[in-house]
C-alpha cells in the first residue's frame, strides 16, 4: 500500500495550495480518504475527510476555506486550500482508509509566510 502526496510549498498569507494524493496497492475498496496535519510540537489533527460516497468533513479551522474532492476510481484525494493563515504552517499527510485498516502517506509540507 502507498499514499504519495503532492502539491506542499510555501505560499503567503491569503493564498492558495492544492494538495493531491494518490493511493495504490489497496486490496478493497476505500471507505474514505482525508487530509491531516501535524504542526510542530501538537499532535495530528484531522482537516478534511471525503468518504467513498462523497460526504465531506471538514474541522472547524477548515471549514469555509478548504475543499476537499475524490475520485473513487483513481484512489486519489485533493485538498484546495484557500485563504491560507500561518496557523495553517504544517506537515500535511494523507491517509486511506478500508476495512478496519488504514494507511498514511509521507506527508507534504505547507508554510504560510506573513
Amino acid at each position: 500500500v502507498q499514499l504519495v502526496e503532492s502539491g506542499g510549498g510555501m505560499v503567503q498569507v491569503g493564498g492558495s495550495l492544492r494538495l493531491s494524493c494518490v493511493a495504490s496497492g489497496i486490496p478493497m475498496r476505500i471507505n474514505g480518504m482525508g487530509w491531516y496535519r501535524q504542526a510542530p510540537g501538537k499532535m495530528r489533527e484531522l482537516v478534511a475527510r471525503i468518504t467513498s460516497d462523497g460526504i465531506a468533513d471538514y474541522a472547524e479551522s477548515a471549514k469555509g476555506r478548504f475543499t476537499i474532492s475524490g475520485d473513487t476510481a483513481k484512489n486519489s484525494v485533493y485538498l484546495q486550500m484557500d485563504s491560507l493563515k500561518p496557523e495553517d504552517t504544517a506537515v500535511y499527510y494523507c491517509g486511506a482508509d478500508w476495512a478496519n485498516e488504514g494507511a498514511w502517506g509521507q506527508g507534504t509540507m505547507v508554510t504560510v509566510s506573513s
